[in-house]
């Protein structure tokens, strides 16, 4: 059982694979750490000594290997989507989900996050609309299916995964029913 998470930086991917993960009693990867233990240092270092190419050479070598053992649920860095080559092996391999986030959703969100290279920039909000016109494309064309994230709780975000996966048949029913409720 292989399922990736796609979407853009602040769309949840790590909060909602890291529950969704614990709920299906599923090893969870997050690619943007396997490359940061890997670099040794943080992606926003590396991204600005060695630029944003080299970055991207690294995460396909890490989606590759990813896809490679293709087990779990992974959550992928937000512009994994750009490389033709990482899009193949996340659709191939895993059955994909883009957490779909609109630009407003994602600043509201993001705006006292100073960890994100990408958004380190004068107009933050100009930035969240042209990589979401650049990138939800992309998005498109990889997932399997799309949720919306809008203002549900990470925990209904998760149900409504789990729901998904059923009626792909990729779970028995009921195997990811909720301990707690």
């Amino acid at each position: 059982m292989a399922v990736a998470l796609i979407g853009l930086p602040g769309a949840g991917k790590s909060a909602v694979g890291r529950r969704l993960a614990q709920r299906l009693q599923l090893p969870f990867i997050d690619s943007d750490d396997l490359i940061e233990r890997r670099i040794g240092c943080s992606i926003r270092d590396y991204f600005e000594r060695e630029g944003e190419q080299s970055f991207r050479d690294l995460e396909q070598e890490v989606i590759a290997e990813l896809a490679a053992a293709s087990h779990g649920i992974v959550s992928t860095g937000g512009g994994s989507v750009l490389r033709e080559a990482n899009r193949l092996q996340l659709r191939e391999r895993f059955h994909v989900i883009y957490l779909r986030s609109s630009p407003e959703d994602l600043f509201r969100r993001l705006r006292h996050d100073v960890k994100r290279p990408l958004l380190q920039v004068a107009d933050p909000l100009g930035r969240l609309h042209e990589l979401y016109s650049a990138r939800d494309p992309l998005y498109r064309e990889t997932a399997h299916d799309v949720v919306e994230t809008g203002r549900p709780s990470v925990a209904m975000l998760v149900n409504i995964i789990v729901m998904q996966l059923e009626m792909a048949g990729l779970i028995p029913p009921g195997t990811g029913s909720d301990p707690h409720h």
